[in-house]
């Protein structure tokens, strides 16, 4: 089996070592970055592509070379690389999965600190309304910074960010200072944010709702022990995606793949 995965997340990575290790199928992963890139190809991924594709050549790729299946391992928030990738397998007629990670648990949390909000417009605002003392932390990407920046000054913004080229390109257009930009690598420990919030004397913090795998739960802990407020990203609804190819886990994932491999097999033995 020929898979086409949109990867560039932790779970990619790890539904790449998932199929490897049980089928016989040949991934091709796409990521936006030379990181995203390495990580799929250590994980054991085929082939990879270190750039955002336009749907155009995603089609035209996934033809030319007989692809079987199309799954989205995308991060929750990157909307339209989803909406586009269900309008792919639609036009195709080609099997789909969306790997959806869960949302956080939050039953045993203390939440008090914690506000939602829908885009980083509205984060920005309600900055600049109720937090505008002390520093802001931005745990959200590169990519999100300009929304926020809009109504909070560079001089109080520490965004935590992958030190690569496109995310340092943006920093310098937006004017944020070299010695504001915290490098990052993965999920911070609780520790690790409880000490970005004491070094950069920090009120508040941005964050997605990215669920336990991009390290929610941490960074909720360090802000309740610190007592400084969340501003929480609410993850975006694709209207798209049909509920019946989204899965949430590798067992979920490994029903789905089964069933198109079973498909396969019985066209090609005449079962």
């Amino acid at each position: 089996m020929k898979i086409f995965l949109l990867g560039g997340t932790k779970d990619s990575i790890n539904i790449i070592e998932f199929i490897k290790n049980k089928y016989d199928a040949f991934i091709l992963t796409t990521t936006t970055t030379e990181y995203g890139s390495k990580l799929a190809k250590e994980g054991g991924s085929d082939e990879t592509i270190a750039r955002p594709l336009p749907k155009d050549e995603i089609i035209q790729i996934i033809e030319n070379e007989d692809f079987d299946i199309l799954i989205d391992a995308t991060h929750p928030f990157a909307e339209h690389i989803t909406q586009t990738s269900a309008s792919i397998a639609n036009e195709l007629k080609m099997p789909y999965i969306r790997f959806e990670r869960p949302t956080t648990n939050l039953e045993n949390i203390d939440t008090s600190h914690i506000h939602y909000v829908k885009s980083f417009d509205e984060a920005g605002k309600l900055i600049e309304s109720e937090f505008n003392k002390g520093n802001v932390l931005h745990f959200a990407g590169a990519n999100t910074m300009e929304d926020v920046l809009k109504y909070v000054s560079g001089e109080r913004f520490y965004p935590r960010i992958l030190k690569v080229p496109s995310s340092l390109e943006k920093c310098e257009k937006l004017g944020i200072s070299e010695d504001h930009l915290i490098s990052m690598t993965g999920a911070a420990s609780l520790e690790e944010n409880i000490e970005l919030i004491e070094k950069y004397n920090a009120t508040v913090m941005i964050t997605k709702e990215s669920g336990e795998i991009g390290g929610v739960i941490e960074k909720i802990e360090a802000a309740n022990q610190k007592d400084i407020d969340i501003i929480m990203i609410q993850r975006p609804q694709i209207k798209e995606l049909n509920k019946n190819s989204i899965v949430s886990n590798l067992d979920e994932l490994d029903i789905k793949l089964n069933s198109f491999f079973l498909k396969i097999d019985s066209a090609e033995t005449g079962i």
